[in-house]
């Protein structure tokens, strides 16, 4: 069959889940990546046309974080060039209430594609994939005095949720809000990390 569905960031800690998941489901995909056979990189937007052509429906997972600078007009231009290649439903992986965000999901709403958005904060894996591993693996992890408690979600999580919004009907304009099960702050989650793997590790 013909893919009819893009995955970008088709190799991060999302998408490569997505991916996982379409496979065995036997959904046709087409995974945005720069080594793809369609290459997808988001500093090359004049490969963005062949990439979209013939695509119905696009997970958009932005590299590195849709709060950084250059994130809205990457969006914007992303939204343009999919619109134009016949894209009609547009899934964005947002954050939870970042104003970056919030105008990168806005974006989308007034696009005159379908669109769904899916919120979530700081993914678990973070911790055993991500920017916190070399901390956890050393022992010692250091972070900015952070208050607020987190609702810490997988990535596991958020393929599932995705992968019904990219497979199913009725997910036109909804806005997921996705947590895990309960409110941590980060010296919690070293501190179950620690107990769960018998190993020292603090938090500063």
């Amino acid at each position: 069959m013909k893919s009819k569905t893009a995955v970008l960031g088709a190799t991060g800690k999302t998408g490569r889940r997505i991916v996982q998941r379409l496979t065995s489901m036997n959904i046709p995909f087409r995974a945005g990546s720069r080594k793809a056979d369609i290459p997808f990189d988001w500093n090359g937007p004049t490969g963005w046309p062949p990439f979209f052509n013939g695509i119905e429906k696009v997970y958009i997972s932005f590299q590195p974080d849709l709060a950084v600078p250059g994130a809205e007009e990457a969006i914007s231009n992303l939204v343009a060039v999919a619109k134009g290649e016949g894209v009609q439903h547009l899934v964005l992986l947002s954050g939870r209430g970042e104003p970056e965000a919030q105008a990168c999901e806005k974006l989308l709403m007034q696009s005159g594609l379908q669109w769904s958005v899916i919120r979530a904060s700081w993914f678990m894996e973070n911790f055993s994939e991500g920017f916190f591993l070399d901390g956890i693996q050393a022992g010692h992890l250091v972070l900015p005095k952070v208050t607020a408690l987190e609702p810490f979600i997988s990535a596991d999580d958020i393929a599932d949720v995705a992968v019904k919004v990219l497979t199913e009907e009725g997910h036109n304009e909804k806005i997921y809000e996705l947590t895990g099960p309960e409110l941590l702050s980060f010296e919690n989650v070293v501190t179950q990390i620690a107990q769960a793997t018998g190993k020292h590790i603090a938090f500063e």
